[in-house]
C-alpha cells in the first residue's frame, strides 16, 4: 500500500522521494567509484596486504604465552577442575559434598599504580601474587575458602619476558591461597597503552557455609580486635607514594633513608623522573633492600592462617586493610552503635611508612586513611578467646598482635553533636 499527499506547490509526497533517491543512489555511485579508485599517492601500484601483526597483534606470540601458561597451571590444579585454559570457558566442579547450603563467595580487584613501579624497574615476577593476594584476601574475610582464579592481562604490545614472570607470580599466588588458576585473558590492544604498559585484573570465587559466613554484624562492645601484620604497603596507596618519590628525589636503588629528612634531591638532575634501578647479579639479603625493592614487596596472602583460625575459633569479623586504609575499612565490617578503639602502640610499624610519612609531610590522619600502616588484616573476637585465636594464628607462623577492642558509641542527644568516630585511635602513633 502506498500513501502520499500534495505538498504546497502542487508536487506530490512521491515524486519528491523518487527525486531525492535519484540523488542519492548518483552519490553512492560516485563514492563507490572513488573507494573502488587506486589512491593517486600511493608508493606502490601494488601495495602488500595487511596482516594483523602489521596493526600491532601477534597472535603467534600470544599462542606461545598461553602454552606457558598452561603448564603453570598444573601447579595449582584441583580435582574439581574440569576443564582450564585452552577453552571457551572453564569447567568447575563444586566440592557440594563438603558443604550442607554452600554459598559462592566472589571477589575481583587489581594492584593499582604499584605496577608502574614494577614496569619502572624491570620487576614483575612479584606484581602477580598481589593481585591474587587482593583478591583471594577480599573473599577470605566472609569465611570463604578460595576454589579458582581468574586473570586479565592487557598491554600494548606483548612482551613474553614480561607477561611469562607476571603468569608465574600469579601462579605462585593461587598455589599459596589454594586456588585453582582455571583462565584468564591476555589483550593486546596497540594504541590503548603506552609501550612497555600493562595492566592487570583478577577474579577470586569461593565457598562458604551458609552458616559459617563471617558478616561482622554479631560484633560486640568488649570484643578483641587482632591485628595481623603487613609485609609493607601491600598494593594501595601507590599514587601517593609515587607523588614522595617524585617530591623528594630520593633513588629506588638506594636503601631506605634511616633519617627522617629526604636523602638528596635529585629529581632537578633527572628531568623529573624517579631515578631507575641497575640490576644486579646477585640477590640482596633482607637489609641491602633498596626503597624500589621494599616497595615492591609482594602483599601478604593470609588464607591459610584465617582458614585455620576460623575452624578453632569463633570469628565475629574480619577486615582486609586495603585502599582506604583501617579508618575505612574497620567500619566496613562493624555493626551501628559500636567502634573501634586501636592502640597504635601495640604493633612494630615497617620502616618505610615512617620514611613515607616524614619525606611526605603527610598528617597521621592521612597515613591511616591511606595506608595499612603495618597491619594487612583485622580480625575481631570475642575476649575469652583471644588468647586462643593467637595461638592458632602462631601456630601457622602467623604473627598476631591484640591491638584494640570494641566499644559502644556514646548516647547523644539530638541537640546536633556529631556521629562518633568508627575509629578512635591512641598511642604513641595517634597523631
Amino acid at each position: 500500500m502506498l500513501i502520499y499527499c500534495l505538498t504546497e506547490n502542487g508536487e506530490t509526497s512521491v515524486s519528491k522521494v523518487q527525486r531525492a533517491f535519484s540523488k542519492y543512489t548518483m552519490h553512492a555511485n560516485d563514492t563507490a567509484s572513488s573507494l573502488n579508485a587506486s589512491p593517486s599517492n600511493a608508493s606502490s601500484p601494488n601495495p602488500s596486504p595487511l596482516g594483523y601483526r602489521d596493526a600491532g597483534v601477534d597472535i603467534e606470540r600470544g599462542n606461545r604465552l598461553v602454552a606457558h601458561i598452561k603448564t603453570l597451571t598444573g601447579r595449582t590444579s584441583r580435582p574439581e577442575v574440569l576443564a582450564g585454559v585452552g577453552g571457551f570457558g572453564a569447567l568447575f566442579e563444586l566440592p557440594l559434598r563438603d558443604y550442607e547450603n554452600p554459598v559462592l563467595v566472589s571477589g575481583t580487584d587489581g594492584v593499582g599504580t604499584k605496577l608502574k613501579l614494577a614496569v619502572q624497574l624491570g620487576i614483575h615476577h612479584t606484581i602477580g601474587i598481589d593481585l591474587v593476594a587482593m583478591c583471594a584476601n577480599d573473599i577470605l574475610t566472609h569465611g570463604a575458602t578460595p576454589l579458582f582464579f581468574l586473570d586479565y592481562f592487557a598491554t600494548g604490545q606483548l612482551e613474553l619476558t614480561v607477561a611469562r614472570q607476571v603468569m608465574e607470580g600469579i601462579s605462585r599466588g593461587c598455589e599459596e591461597a589454594g586456588a585453582a588458576l582455571i583462565g584468564g585473558e591476555t589483550a593486546e590492544m596497540p594504541g590503548v597503552y603506552r609501550d612497555g604498559d600493562y595492566d592487570l585484573a583478577g577474579f577470586c570465587v569461593g565457598l562458604v557455609e551458609k552458616t559459617r559466613i563471617i558478616h561482622g554484624q554479631n560484633a560486640a562492645p568488649g570484643d578483641v580486635l587482632i591485628g595481623l601484620p603487613a609485609t609493607g604497603p601491600h598494593s594501595n596507596g601507590y599514587s601517593l607514594i609515587r607523588k614522595v618519590l617524585e617530591r623528594t628525589g630520593q633513588s629506588l636503588d638506594d636503601p631506605l633513608p634511616l633519617s627522617s629528612s629526604p636523602r638528596g634531591r635529585i629529581l632537578a638532575q633527572t628531568n623529573g623522573q624517579i631515578p631507575r634501578k641497575t640490576q644486579r647479579q646477585t640477590p640482596r639479603q633482607p637489609h641491602e633492600q633498596t626503597l624500589g625493592e621494599i616497595l615492591l614487596t609482594p602483599t601478604r596472602i593470609y588464607v591459610r592462617p584465617i582458614l585455620a583460625l576460623i575452624q578453632q575459633v569463633p570469628v565475629k569479623a574480619i577486615a582486609h586493610i586495603t585502599g582506604g586504609g583501617i579508618l575505612d575499612n574497620l567500619p566496613r565490617v562493624l555493626p551501628t552503635g559500636v567502634h573501634a578503639r586501636i592502640d597504635t602502640g601495640a604493633w612494630t610499624e615497617p620502616p618505610v611508612f615512617h620514611w613515607l610519612q616524614t619525606a611526605g609531610g603527610i598528617a597521621r590522619q592521612e597515613m591511616y586513611r591511606t595506608f595499612n600502616c603495618g597491619i594487612g588484616m583485622i580480625v575481631c573476637v570475642a575476649a575469652k578467646d583471644a588468647p586462643a585465636a593467637i595461638k592458632a594464628l602462631e601456630e601457622r607462623e602467623q604473627p598476631a598482635w591484640e591491638i584494640g577492642v570494641i566499644e559502644a558509641d556514646a548516647p547523644h542527644s539530638n541537640a546536633g553533636n556529631a556521629h562518633p568516630e568508627p575509629v578512635v585511635f591512641m598511642g604513641d602513633r595517634q597523631r
